[in-house]
């Protein structure tokens, strides 16, 4: 079974999966769609995909129209549902979020009851269903979070962590690990879809802050990363890929760029609980983090409640820390970006309609 490469060059090749059932909750948004166009090429068993819209997951059928897929109406939010939707799973992919930033800032208990209690049903049915391993998808603004989504994100790692440590995997338990992962390009909800349909009205492109830098992937390259972790993590891991970053405004450029034109950009200002810049790993997390190379390991934190040791023995003090940011990681320009912008389907899709117009 082949996986394919990601931007770091390491080799997704693994039978694991094959004939094996996997679980995506959340499957019919951005990252399901990368993995089922991914795995469909495999020889896995059967993929479920479980979430509360039906016309999503209708359109879906229908796009992809294979056997393979099975589909299961439910919500994270309601134990019964997954319970009943996770009988004779493998593996487990977790990816259903409220993702965006303004309405949870506006609803922020809505956030809770997906991103927080819904990854705890999520888990509590895998273990109960006697999954193999289970990988949740967390997001860069957990990292120091200034709002409601990052914080309930963070909230959610902390969850799965402390799921990770309640479960024996040497006696067949679930292996439970996250990844952490910056702006997918293209995805549901994401600047560039936005930036796209603007050109298409002849408007100019929104740019909340010129200056303010972005971490950049894939979708592919998200399904990379979760592959990565699936294979390499341990209980309890968050796995984050060292990724390149670019501003908003050269962002804005590269899709000028790539569709041969100069609407020009309109600046409007930041919104709601928006950072001038992201975390994928903190300098806390740097004390005890692992280099992997293209990847750091979050190792989870396994002391137990004994607080009393902590004021005798204390720990050792870290050497020096450092936080890896959109900032102070490499550096992408309006080329590259546009390079980038290039290789990925939506983008192709809505040139070639561009291209055509009268």
């Amino acid at each position: 079974m082949f996986f394919g490469f990601g931007r770091a060059g390491f080799p997704m090749t693994s039978d694991i999966f094959s004939e094996k059932t996997l679980f995506i909750a959340g499957g019919t948004g951005s990252f399901g769609n990368a993995v089922l166009r991914r795995f469909l090429k495999t020889d896995i068993g059967e993929i479920r995909i479980f979430s509360r819209d039906e016309k999503k997951q209708d359109d879906q059928r229908h796009t992809y129209n294979d056997p393979k897929i099975k589909y299961y109406i439910g919500d994270v939010r309601d134990l019964s549902s997954l319970r009943a939707a996770m009988r004779g799973v493998d593996y487990v992919f977790h990816a259903a979020a409220l993702k965006q930033v303004p309405s949870c800032e506006f609803f922020p208990l809505e956030a809770v009851k997906t991103n927080i209690l819904g990854t705890d049903n999520v888990l509590t049915a895998a273990i109960e269903a006697g999954v193999k391993k289970a990988i949740c998808l967390s997001t860069d603004k957990a990292a120091y979070p200034i709002n409601a989504m990052g914080m309930s994100k963070a909230l959610m790692e902390k969850v799965f962590v402390a799921k990770a440590r309640t479960v024996d995997v040497e006696r067949g338990g679930t292996l439970i690990c996250g990844t952490r992962y910056g702006n997918v390009l293209c995805s549901r909800g994401s600047v560039v879809p936005l930036f796209i349909d603007q050109l298409k009205a002849r408007k100019s492109l929104t740019v909340t802050a010129p200056e303010m830098t972005r971490f950049i992937m894939s979708l592919e390259e998200a399904v990379d990363l979760v592959l990565f972790a699936f294979e390499n993590a341990r209980p309890g891991d968050i796995l984050v890929q060292k990724a390149p970053a670019c501003t908003i405004g050269d962002l804005a450029e590269a899709v000028q760029k790539v569709f041969g034109v100069s609407a020009g950009t309109k600046v409007i200002g930041i919104r709601h609980g928006e950072k001038m810049y992201e975390t994928l790993l903190t300098r806390e997390e740097s004390a005890h983090a692992e280099d992997l190379g293209g990847f750091y390991r979050i190792s989870a934190d396994n002391r137990d409640l004994n607080y009393d040791k902590y004021f005798v023995d204390g720990s050792a003090h870290p050497a020096e820390l450092h936080e890896f940011n959109s900032d102070n990681t490499r550096r992408l320009n309006a080329d590259e970006v546009a390079e980038i912008l290039r290789q990925q389907p939506y983008v192709r899709a809505a040139l070639a309609e561009w291209e055509t117009r009268p």
